[in-house]
């Protein structure tokens, strides 16, 4: 019994921090109709700016703000200067994302080195905990809640505030939101932004979890992606349910089946789609 709760815990620890990663990438996909592929590189700037921080203040709190607006700040400056430049392009979108993330990920090569490097926890959750017979990780506990929160968080923004309503009305259809008066330039640049800072927050506690190397900005867009897949492009709930989905089947899948681990992930994704070609939540 104690190993099932142990690997369940495992698989939703990991399934928040795809949720963190894969929310920004289908609310970019689902408003801006952008599918980016230098999404991955955001996770790994924002675990590096992470690690740099963290070295010179000693504080995890002020690392993730850091890292999480550093790199909302370099996406806005590529939105604004050369993405907006080619909305509509989805060849030129990917090949220039693409490229974005061939770039980030050089420059983070030669800046921070090859070899792979951990994040330090945060005081108080270096430990692990005992819960009943089960003892466990204390940082991977506060990954859960973490992801819980920021999806009770985006859930609010998007249902029950104004810009979430105007977020949706650009998901639904983009030229109506315009024909009503929506900026949707500003609209693209702000989810952009989020999107980016959602990455760059997820790098910092993902950093602390499973460390930050040259080549974990394509291993999580990977896993990004089939979570988006999974949960519909577009919708934060299959954001949601999609990265518990994927971080479930890809612990237990490793647990048992360890050769067949890439297998285990990509053979659910492809029954789905075979079942619904939009995803659990997506729309036709």
């Amino acid at each position: 019994m104690t190993f099932w709760v142990v690997q369940a815990l495992n698989g939703v620890s990991f399934g928040m921090l795809l949720f963190l990663l894969a929310a920004g990438l289908s609310l970019i996909f689902g408003v801006m109709k952008v599918l980016n592929l230098a999404h991955g590189s955001f996770y790994l700037l924002g675990a590096y700016l992470g690690l740099t921080v963290l070295r010179l203040t000693h504080s995890f709190l002020l690392a993730l703000a850091a890292a999480a607006l550093g790199v909302a700040a370099l996406a806005l400056l590529l939105e604004r200067t050369v993405l907006r430049r080619i909305y509509g392009e989805e060849l030129r979108q990917a090949l220039l994302t693409f490229g974005v993330l061939f770039i980030i990920a050089d420059q983070a090569l030669w800046i921070w080195g090859g070899n792979p490097q951990t994040l330090p926890k945060p005081a108080g959750f270096t430990a692990s905990v005992r819960l009943g017979d089960v003892i466990f990780p204390s940082y991977r506990l506060l990954v859960i809640a973490v992801g819980v929160v920021m999806g009770a968080a985006l859930w609010w923004l998007q249902e029950r505030t104004r810009v979430g309503a105007v977020i949706r009305a650009g998901v639904d259809d983009e030229e109506m939101a315009r024909g009503i008066g929506v900026n949707t330039p500003l609209l693209f640049t702000a989810v952009f932004a989020l999107g980016a800072f959602l990455a760059g927050f997820g790098g910092v506690m993902g950093g602390a979890l499973l460390g930050v190397y040259p080549g974990a900005d394509f291993e999580v867009l990977l896993l990004a992606f089939v979570v988006i897949i999974i949960g519909g492009l577009g919708s934060l709930k299959g954001a949601f349910v999609g990265g518990l989905l994927v971080g479930l089947i890809d612990n237990f899948g490793k647990a048992f089946f360890p050769e067949l681990a890439l297998f285990t992930v990509f053979a659910p994704m492809a029954a789905i789609l075979a079942v619904r070609p939009t995803g659990l939540f997506g729309k036709a």
